[in-house]
């Protein structure tokens, strides 16, 4: 069986020393799309863009954890004793990062992951994988991703945990959309993420669609930039943590449409669709914890 999940659980967690600059933040940010002139002219000598793209000015997005160190992690996590998964077979089930103090622009840190779970859902198999961050300071973030492997369940394994969140049944405090390019995925893709289903047309049909599709991970640092921007003046040190559920694919040149709902002082719940697509549902369950 290509997923053995005691083995895996088992096997000693992989560390590695990562290192990131102003540069990979910039293009982290240019790859969700920080600057486009698209949604709003004069987006790229907007002082509130310039916090994502001019180094003199710079904060770092928290999502950016997702792509420290090219994502190593997740990659660490996937050749992991116990699993061997064919990349076909594989998608992006769900993500939370959860922020132990705001990130620097420039970084050295000892990068520890393990697969903290496996679980059966019957005609899938569901990996969690866990991926800590820590400096000469202390802890950084803790990342669990959420890897949803087809063809891999039943072996008789825990469903695992529900974590659904109801969408409120009122109106949303704020709606906003934002484009993404045609071009989206090819340059987020350098901050990484090389699944070539993200790029290669012969790969997306092997893996069961007619073109390649936006990184999930791609449309979650563009929620959270959106939430940062609407509900919190731009601040982005007032996040503690951030999670969603991949709920459907997005294709560059697409819309997204971004509810938001303040749930409390501390807690924003957001739900994202594709305009072009009578907003089908593409992250759902998403909470973002504040300060």
């Amino acid at each position: 069986m290509p997923i053995d999940p005691a083995k895996a659980l088992a096997a000693e967690p992989r560390s590695t020393e990562i290192t990131w600059d102003h540069k990979d933040i910039q293009l982290y940010h240019l790859g969700l799309g920080a600057g486009s002139p698209q949604d709003r002219p004069g987006a790229a000598t907007d002082p509130d863009e310039l916090r994502y793209t001019l180094e003199s000015r710079l904060h770092v997005l928290p999502s950016f954890a997702t792509v420290a160190g090219a994502g190593m992690g997740v990659v660490g996590g996937l050749s992991a004793p116990g699993i061997d998964v064919d990349l076909a077979a594989v998608l992006h089930g769900g993500q939370k990062i959860t922020l132990h103090r705001p990130i620097p622009v420039k970084g050295h840190a000892t990068s520890t992951s393990r697969v903290a779970a496996v679980y059966d859902k019957g005609k899938a198999a569901i990996l969690v994988l866990r991926t800590d961050a820590a400096d000469a300071d202390g802890p950084l973030w803790t990342s669990d991703a959420q890897i949803f492997v087809r063809g891999e369940g039943g072996f008789g394994g825990e469903r695992g945990p529900s974590t659904r969140t109801e969408q409120p049944e009122r109106e949303p405090d704020t709606v906003v959309q934002r484009s993404v390019r045609e071009d989206q995925a090819l340059l987020y893709r350098l901050s990484g993420d090389w699944n070539p289903l993200h790029a290669d047309p012969e790969f997306a049909k092997l893996a069961g669609f007619d073109r390649p599709i936006l990184h999930g991970l791609c449309t979650y640092g563009i929620t959270l930039k959106a939430v940062v921007d609407t509900l919190l003046d731009g601040d982005v040190s007032r996040v503690r943590s951030y999670a969603t559920r991949f709920a459907g694919v997005v294709y560059p040149g697409e819309t997204l449409r971004i509810r938001m709902w303040r749930q409390d002082a501390t807690t924003v719940q957001a739900s994202v669709t594709a305009v072009e697509r009578d907003d089908a549902p593409v992250l759902t369950d998403t909470l973002v914890q504040l300060s």
